[in-house]
């Protein structure tokens, strides 16, 4: 793992570190990130909270977190052909939540993400009620939001997950 995390000009690694060391459970999650491809990195600092944020921060959605429908609800739903898992579920089992709408367009403020990939999002449960999930990507220089069928999944569509520390 990264002894600094240059996200943020101004936030210098030890500060994070010392954050990280006294949270255990957070670096878990965040060696979670890594391992699966999403290379997290400090997104932002909460000062009302005083926490830093990370997103993961993989040019591509995580390699080791696509062909995933969108929950486990979906999953169970689907009969055939089933994916190995959920974006949620797996999010929950790393102690990541899925990036918001809001979040994943502050990510693509950081630089070019998910050109040849897409990124399923939280979703509203009025949409997840009636069968929908979110996603998005970036196509032709802008962020698209569209919506899919929950029990689907794609080679190409993950999730990337954003950490409170």
């Amino acid at each position: 793992m990264r002894k600094t995390w240059p996200g943020i000009k101004g936030l210098y690694g030890p500060k994070v570190q010392s954050k990280l060391e006294a949270n255990p459970k957070s670096t878990w999650s965040l060696f979670q990130m890594e391992t699966t491809g999403g290379e997290p990195d400090v997104a932002g600092f909460d000062k009302k909270s005083s926490e830093y944020i990370f997103y993961d921060c993989s040019a591509e959605s995580p390699k080791d977190r696509r062909s995933l429908c969108y929950d486990g609800e979906a999953l169970e739903s689907r009969k055939e052909n089933k994916p190995v898992d959920s974006a949620v579920e797996m999010a929950h089992a790393m102690g990541v939540e899925l990036l918001t709408e809001t979040q994943y367009r502050e990510l693509q403020q950081l630089g070019t993400f998910d050109t040849k990939t897409s990124t399923w999002v939280k979703t509203p449960d009025n949409i997840r009620k009636v069968g929908g999930a979110l996603f998005c990507d970036r196509r032709y220089g802008h962020v698209f939001l569209y919506h899919n069928g929950a029990e689907s999944y794609y080679a190409a569509r993950g999730f990337r997950g954003a950490l409170r520390v």
